[in-house]
């Protein structure tokens, strides 16, 4: 009788853990997708409705908002200019990460743990300490407001972590298919485009997405080294969109759900690889 009483206590103790845990998540994922129900039922409505109900759901239903924020401002222009930003600085970080991470992984050399260990610690140098003597360089080298100025800082500070990142997964590569590459004539870099590449796909697919979505919504450094209004990104712009809209939050609100689709068709397209990646890293590194 003991025995069965422990027992149905444990399975009690465990029921209303399990129960915490899924009182916790749901609770989290609310807090994580409020704000973006909020953004999109306030995208659709009109800005009478906004102010007599800001939470309901939007009745009628407005697409003007869409309309007017494509035709406000420089939203094209703003769009083109975020979009070559961010593929550009994505292709160079990662590009440059695979080739610093192959050799850090498998071609190390006198000191190379020390340099690894450097790169590492400049993650925890925040961007914004950088800002001014960054703005006093790019200002002599006439860098500002151009698109290499921007494309070579983002590629610069997204590097750490993408080093980082690849040359844990690479050293999971077993250095057996490596010795075969070698000797049947493979170069150094063919085995990094034929072996090592298709082997961290998951592991790209996660890092391409984590630093394109900061690029993407970063705004702090493209506010101050892109003061041009034609050189604008998409959140750079739509902040100021905002105030010559004199506070219409309805038309902004969807300006903001027009910027978050590329991000999520990106997310939505490379989902099985994303989370491949994160178990992947989870379990190998």
């Amino acid at each position: 009788m003991r025995e069965q009483g422990r027992a149905t206590g444990l399975h009690f103790e465990r029921t209303g853990q399990r129960a915490l845990r899924q009182a916790l998540l749901i609770i989290i994922t609310f807090i994580a997708l409020y704000p973006l129900y909020w953004m999109i039922i306030t995208a659709f409505k009109t800005q009478s409705d906004y102010m007599v109900n800001k939470f309901g759901l939007p009745w009628p239903v407005m697409f003007g908002n869409l309309i007017a924020a494509l035709r406000g401002g420089r939203f094209a222009r703003w769009f083109l200019n975020s979009t070559i930003i961010t593929s550009s600085s994505t292709l160079a970080s990662t590009a440059i990460a695979c080739l610093a991470a192959f050799v850090f992984a498998k071609m190390p050399f006198r000191g190379s743990n020390t340099i690894l260990n450097f790169v590492i610690s400049l993650m925890v140098v925040p961007p914004v300490v950088m800002i001014v003597p960054l703005f006093i360089l790019y200002a002599q080298l006439n860098m500002n407001s151009t698109y290499q100025g921007i494309i070579i800082l983002y590629t610069g500070l997204t590097l750490p972590f993408s080093v980082y990142l690849l040359t844990n997964f690479f050293k999971t590569v077993p250095h057996d298919i490596v010795e075969s590459a070698l000797i049947d004539g493979c170069s150094h870099f063919g085995i990094l485009w034929r072996i090592y590449i298709p082997l961290s796909a998951p592991a790209l697919v996660t890092l391409i997405i984590v630093n394109a979505l900061w690029m993407w919504n970063e705004l702090l450094l493209a506010l101050v080294f892109l003061p041009k209004d034609e050189m604008r990104t998409l959140m750079v712009g739509i902040t100021a969109f905002k105030s010559k809209l004199n506070l219409d939050i309805p038309v902004t609100m969807a300006g903001l759900f027009l910027s978050t689709l590329p991000m999520l068709v990106l997310y939505i397209v490379f989902q099985r690889f994303f989370i491949r990646g994160l178990t992947a890293g989870a379990t190998k590194g």
